[in-house]
């Protein structure tokens, strides 16, 4: 009997809770993204949702860019989002690696032209194995395009730029008038929230 009680403690309590259609943001179309279920709506607020930009777009073959989405507010049992990061998958990269180049990462954190901060993550893998003063000048180059190009952008125009390969391609035309270079990615992109000071 214990057993059966337990059972309609659990029925009642999934009825009592309703589904929201969750969005993505402007930049990306207001994309349906999927579902959460939640007893109130005040909790489906700060929830992060994961998905491809295969499944946004329907392109399957950027199934590879995992896309990560903050729902910020919540109407009727529809939920929308804003963009907080994004990871290119371990496989893909591995995939690009080759002997004898080089591959050179950087962390570079940006501000947009609209106050956002972000972290982003981008790979250069070379022609050929680069020396170390290479190297610097090659990270030097990175951080100076893209600190210029997230302060000529809003931070919806730059997270699109992140994705759509825009700012790869744009880092790649500049590295490789400094050196050989076979492709660039950006493989990681993070919001970062401000810290807030309490006195």
């Amino acid at each position: 009997m214990a057993k059966r009680k337990q059972v309609g403690k659990r029925v009642e309590g999934w009825k009592a809770k309703s589904w929201y259609k969750v969005y993505g943001p402007e930049a990306f179309g207001k994309a349906y993204i999927g579902d959460v279920i939640s007893a109130d709506p005040a909790n489906v607020s700060g929830r992060v949702l994961q998905t491809t930009l295969g499944e946004i777009t329907q392109d399957y073959g950027k199934q590879h860019i995992k896309m990560r989405f903050k729902v910020k507010n919540v109407a009727g049992d529809a939920a929308y989002t804003e963009f907080v990061g994004h990871e290119i998958t371990r496989d893909y990269m591995r995939g690009l690696v080759k002997r004898k180049t080089s591959r050179i990462s950087s962390i570079v954190l940006v501000t947009t032209k609209d106050g956002k901060n972000v972290r982003v993550t981008i790979t250069c893998f070379t022609i050929n194995r680069a020396e170390s003063s290479q190297t610097h000048a090659i990270r030097a180059m990175i951080s100076k395009t893209l600190t210029e190009m997230a302060a000529e952008a809003t931070f919806d125009e730059f997270t699109k730029m992140i994705v759509s390969g825009e700012l790869a391609k744009e880092t790649f035309k500049a590295i490789k008038t400094i050196f050989p270079v076979r492709r660039v990615e950006v493989i990681k992109s993070k919001v970062e929230t401000p810290v807030s000071i309490t006195a």
